[in-house]
């Protein structure tokens, strides 16, 4: 099986999760590294905003929708989002390929990865901020 090391420093949320859930469903195993660096484009406020609606849209506490607050969770669950149906089939068998780790794990220290973003210019807010801010 082939495994894609993903660096997720400065990388676009979206473009990142699409670009994840291709490769899984494509049958390559994903790990991406340093997903609490990750971004998301737009003003901060909007954005926290959002995520905050989200997480209070849940049920009873005994009951979901769960929302994530981890980062690394955070990124997963936007992945999950980009597969078929992650609860059978392609879907569920492409989310069990994906891993996602907040910094760089020993393991994954010497590898090469590859290099997912760029310093971007608009106005952004990194996931690591979200989790702290939901």
């Amino acid at each position: 099986m082939d495994e894609l090391l993903i660096d997720a420093n400065n990388a676009t949320l979206g473009r990142l999760a699409s670009y994840a859930a291709k490769q899984a469903l494509q049958g390559k195993k994903v790990i991406i590294l340093n997903s609490e660096k990750a971004i998301v484009t737009g003003r901060k406020k909007f954005t926290i905003e959002n995520y905050h609606k989200d997480k209070s849209r849940g049920g009873s506490s005994q009951k979901g929708p769960f929302f994530p607050t981890l980062p690394e969770r955070i990124v997963k669950r936007t992945i999950r989002g980009m597969l078929p149906d992650y609860r059978r089939g392609k879907g569920r068998e492409a989310f069990k390929r994906i891993l996602c780790f907040k910094g760089i794990p020993e393991k994954y220290k010497d590898k090469k990865s590859i290099k997912a973003g760029k310093e971007k210019k608009a106005t952004y807010i990194s996931i690591e901020e979200i989790s702290k801010k939901i």
